[in-house]
């Protein structure tokens, strides 16, 4: 399963849509670096953040999950309380062709300051904004820049293409925009 190079991200980009918007190099130039790198793409977090609180007493329950666990928030930072997390989505929408699998990785930039990036797997032929998980393991508020790089997105090239794709089983997350909370 090879990882797949900046000129083939950059085909798919122009060809595909694989990447809108998509930034041809990394920008980097006083922000953390986001845009076209060597093996990936380094995507931007949104404007638009859910902040996990527990003013309600909610109950954390991925079957009955409750918006009242979230406070949103927009605006050009964020601030994630200690030992907590926000939910946010990336600036750019991904059209995943039948034979890549996406993997999401955390930028070092974060990850030096405790702020770790959770994404699940971009699945054949999926598409849409991906909703991020950005949990601040520290004891101390952390920020987090919106329309800057949170993180990392490598293509691998599947030898074949799946049976059943993302899109052929209809898939509960396909086409979202914004952030997503879980749906059973």
């Amino acid at each position: 399963m090879p990882i797949m190079p900046d000129h083939w991200i950059r085909r798919m980009a122009a060809d595909l849509g694989m990447i809108e918007p998509f930034v041809e190099s990394q920008r980097r130039e006083g922000v953390i670096s986001y845009g076209l790198s060597s093996y990936g793409y380094d995507a931007r977090v949104a404007d638009e953040f859910k902040i996990f609180t527990n003013v309600d007493n909610a109950l954390v329950d991925p079957k009955s999950f409750s918006e009242t666990s979230f406070v949103t928030r927009r605006g050009p930072v964020c601030i994630i309380p200690p030992n907590s997390f926000v939910l946010a989505h990336t600036v750019e929408y991904f059209r995943v062709p039948r034979d890549i699998l996406v993997i999401c990785l955390g930028k070092s930039t974060y990850a030096r300051c405790g702020l770790i990036v959770n994404v699940t797997p971009l699945e054949p032929e999926w598409e849409g904004q991906v909703t991020i998980e950005i949990s601040n393991t520290t004891p101390l508020p952390a920020k987090v820049y919106a329309n800057e790089g949170i993180c990392q997105f490598l293509f691998l090239k599947g030898e074949d293409a799946p049976e059943v794709s993302y899109a052929d089983r209809a898939g509960k997350y396909m086409g979202q925009r914004g952030v997503a909370l879980p749906r059973l």
